[in-house]
């Protein structure tokens, strides 16, 4: 398990959410043989989440650009896009009930293939007291969603759009 002081140097992250702040921190790291374009493009087809990323059920868009709402683990949060970067970095911001998070995506080419880094920072009530937010959850989470993703990247004839 990471602690903050393995955060990654080049992560960006937003004022009040940094791996130093957080009540819990976690980083899931994957090598996919895929190109970066196709990493990010996965990543950015939010409206295609519910059928691959671990634990989240249903999207529906936000009140305005470059916001939505997912639901993850029965509990609705309201996500905003606070970098992007095509193809190499991503970051979004959720709040949801007593808990706001951060997870920030890098994405390197590493020769035929594709290095990637998520980071995510939670703060809050629920992230102190709770199991399902604990950095052992959290890193689970993370790890399922790398392997998933790695595996669309690698498989998948057709790339999706952003």
């Amino acid at each position: 398990m990471y602690d903050a002081s393995h955060g990654h140097p080049d992560m960006h992250w937003p004022s009040g959410f940094t791996p130093k702040s957080a009540h819990s921190f976690c980083q899931a790291r994957a090598v996919i043989s895929s190109t970066p374009d196709r990493v990010f493009a996965l990543l950015t087809d939010m409206v295609r989440w519910p059928d691959w990323v671990p634990g989240i059920t249903k999207m529906r868009p936000g009140a305005h650009a470059g916001a939505f709402e997912v639901e993850l683990e029965e509990h609705w949060f309201e996500v905003i896009i606070g970098e992007h970067e095509p193809p190499c970095r991503l970051g979004w911001s959720g709040i949801g009930a007593g808990v706001q998070l951060y997870q920030a995506w890098l994405i390197t080419e590493a020769g035929d293939k594709t290095r990637v880094v998520t980071e995510a920072v939670v703060r809050g009530p629920a992230a102190r007291s709770s199991g399902t937010l604990s950095p052992a959850w959290a890193e689970r989470l993370n790890a399922r969603w790398l392997a998933r993703l790695k595996r669309l990247a690698e498989t998948a004839s057709e790339a999706p759009t952003a």
